[in-house]
């Protein structure tokens, strides 16, 4: 079937209606980018006092679609069910007659729109699309009524897509609440665990594979690293591994084993102490010299308790205490690491929290199985 395509602004608005800051009233609402998701859940809407906001906002109405036009890659397109105000960095449009809302969202998220918009950009550092760039974008125009039918199907798939993350969503925060269970507010030590050391008296702690280095006329071969962007927080990102060429005697050196913790080193304040176990997932792969790998010496601690340690609030207060920071960027050294301060409970109860991690994470891959599939399904339709 054929259907005809339109631009954007024929039909539908781009409305950019501004309101000074001295004009905005108490108990406004006012939605931020940093309000909207990627895929363009809206976290909540902050409520503003008069006076609160120093700069123009543009209103908008629940029958708007909300546009983020900085960073368009990130897919900040929402659909609020309140009237409010926003950030000019994002941009309200007004679905014409003959248009409906929730299928021109839909079209605008598709990730072949992603793509484009995000093309269509300007500025290096902060990529923005302009509202005359934005407006030129070409729509399929289906009827109305076909229109609402490929909406409501993809209502539906979206549904089921984002019921299956929020179980995700759950079962993550399960582990966290079987920690403190298990062993209370180590900030406070309130179950009053003994200290054993530092992290370096119960563990080795290397650094890993410099890029760029000189071989020195060595035989090389390829082989899969894990950089900063590959450790998680508790989980590895490894949907696509890369290589570096390596020597054996480099290979042998850094080749991870299961049960290694791995930790960045930092970057923002917030991932001092992110990190994740290597449980063999590639047959070979060794670490870059940003990762720290940690591998336990010592039989009074499960490696998924010291992931848990070191990431949890405890570890972070120290790290962030004795990490260096500028401008927004904190990392930590190997010296710092090693000095971490330890607290030991009894290894049947680390023991114990392993076994529950473990079945919580059969029942988490269960259910991101089938997120994938859901997933899959969205994108198809």
């Amino acid at each position: 079937m054929k259907w005809r395509h339109a631009k954007l602004s024929e039909v539908a608005e781009i409305e950019r209606d501004g309101i000074a800051s001295d004009a905005i009233s108490t108990g406004t609402r006012y939605l931020g980018l940093e309000h909207i998701e990627s895929g363009g859940k809206i976290l909540g809407a902050a409520t503003v006092e008069a006076g609160d906001l120093a700069s123009t906002k543009f209103r908008f109405t629940s029958k708007h679609v909300l546009y983020g036009k900085l960073r368009p890659y990130l897919a900040k397109i929402a659909t609020p069910d309140f009237d409010g105000i926003c950030s000019t960095d994002i941009v309200p449009i007004m679905p014409g007659p003959g248009l409906d809302r929730s299928y021109l969202t839909h079209f605008l998220r598709q990730p072949s729109m992603i793509e484009f918009a995000n093309s269509r950009t300007t500025g290096a550092n902060l990529p923005r699309l302009s509202p005359k760039a934005l407006a030129e974008f070409e729509i399929p125009l289906p009827s109305l009524e076909e229109q609402k039918r490929i909406a409501a199907i993809l209502d539906q798939a979206d549904e089921l897509r984002r019921k299956r993350q929020r179980a995700l969503d759950r079962l993550n925060q399960l582990g966290q609440a079987i920690f403190i269970e298990m062993f209370g507010d180590l900030n406070q030590n309130d179950k009053a665990w003994p200290s054993s050391g530092t992290l370096g008296d119960h563990a080795q702690v290397a650094s890993g594979i410099t890029k760029g280095r000189d071989p020195k006329g060595r035989p090389t071969r390829p082989v899969p690293y894990l950089a900063v962007v590959n450790v998680q927080d508790k989980r590895l990102q490894l949907d696509a591994p890369k290589e570096i060429e390596a020597t054996e005697d480099e290979i042998l050196r850094y080749r991870l084993q299961p049960g290694d913790l791995l930790l960045t080193e930092g970057g923002d304040p917030d991932k001092l102490g992110r990190g994740t176990l290597w449980n063999a997932e590639l047959p070979e792969c060794i670490h870059q010299n940003h990762v720290f790998r940690v591998r336990l010496s010592s039989k009074q601690y499960n490696p998924t308790f010291l992931n848990w340690l070191v990431g949890s609030a405890y570890g972070k207060k120290y790290f962030l205490r004795a990490a260096k920071q500028t401008t927004g960027i904190a990392s930590i050294n190997m010296s710092q690491l090693k000095a971490f301060p330890m607290l030991l409970p009894p290894i049947d109860l680390q023991d114990d929290f392993a076994r529950r991690l473990d079945q919580i994470r059969a029942a988490t891959e269960v259910l991101a199985s089938g997120a994938r599939h859901s997933e899959k399904l969205f994108l198809t339709l």
